[in-house]
């Protein structure tokens, strides 16, 4: 046994494995075995050491010289390009028979292929999409009594959308304000009954990684900044993975409107796995495991029976 005891680094990665398995892997009656605090059986030295071992998960794309993954076994793309290190449990280790395993944890869930619908955010019965959407996700056309290149949506409109349909059992929504919006937005969340826990905020940075200082919108100052609200209803979804991200996205401006592809990773590990809903989405929205809805998708693509029937019903 070494005579170091664990380093910080082995012990955050020890604690964010041990959260997912102990919770969803091992039966509560049978005999527990924790992992050992060194991780790697390299690591702990000790070859009596009867606790649970973890293996480096090397593919293709690691380079194990630049250490763990932020994410570890929340990444989403582990088996899709990932560099850092990720962990398995070490197929060797000789577990006693009367430890009973409901199924191994999955480090890396394919997500079903994007889907998108084009139409009229305003005139669709949200309701047909079904009500067990984990996360909702929209950019509103909000009218911030500016001249914009496309169309906006009145206050009364907003309100009416009644985003909580889609929501029956709870759920996070992530709303994109601005300006006077930020008021408005409030008001729909009362109305939809959802209760703001968070925002995350977008600094906006050029080509060069500096902060854009002559932002396109802002009545007195220029804008070089974006919130997104982060709101829940009910006590939100059933599984999700709390404080492992940050308030703040530092990304890149695109097109007009256009957010950054940072906050889907975001979201994806703040709650992997479960349905997804855009709305007032473009082409360059969808994702894998999204459903996004928008007037100029350039046309829609439904791969769910279930859902083509009830929109073509």
């Amino acid at each position: 046994m070494p005579a170091n005891p664990p380093t910080a680094q082995q012990q955050l990665v020890l604690s964010r494995i041990r959260h997912v398995t102990q919770e969803s892997n091992v039966e509560s009656k049978a005999p527990f075995r924790d992992f050992c605090d060194f991780g790697t059986r390299a690591q702990c030295g000790n070859s009596a050491c009867s606790s649970v071992h973890l293996l480096h998960l090397i593919t293709q794309s690691t380079d194990p010289q630049l250490g763990d993954c932020s994410y570890l076994n929340t990444c989403h793309r582990i088996n899709d390009g990932c560099k850092y290190l990720h962990y398995e449990i070490d197929p060797q280790e000789h577990l006693s028979h009367d430890l009973e395993y409901k199924h191994p944890v999955p480090l890396f869930t394919p997500l079903p292929p994007p889907q998108w619908l084009e139409c009229d955010v305003r005139k669709l019965d949200l309701a047909l999409l079904g009500s067990d959407y984990s996360v909702i996700m929209a950019d509103p056309p909000w009218d911030i009594h500016m001249q914009l290149p496309y169309g906006t949506l009145t206050d009364d409109e907003m309100i009416q959308l009644n985003l909580h349909r889609n929501q029956k059992e709870g759920g996070f929504l992530f709303l994109w304000v601005t300006g006077r919006a930020m008021e408005l937005a409030r008001l729909c969340l009362e109305m939809w009954g959802y209760k703001r826990v968070d925002e995350i905020v977008w600094i906006k940075v050029n080509q060069l990684q500096r902060v854009i200082r002559t932002g396109r919108t802002g009545h007195w100052l220029n804008h070089a900044k974006e919130h997104c609200i982060v709101a829940v209803k009910g006590s939100g979804p059933h599984n999700y993975n709390p404080g492992i991200d940050s308030d703040i996205i530092v990304a890149e401006v695109r097109e007009t409107s256009r957010k950054p592809d940072e906050i889907y990773n975001l979201i994806e590990r703040l709650c992997p796995g479960g349905k997804k809903l855009e709305i007032f989405g473009r082409k360059h929205n969808t994702r894998p495991g999204w459903l996004t809805l928008g007037n100029q998708l350039g046309g829609s693509y439904i791969h769910d029976d279930d859902l083509k029937k009830k929109l073509n019903g």
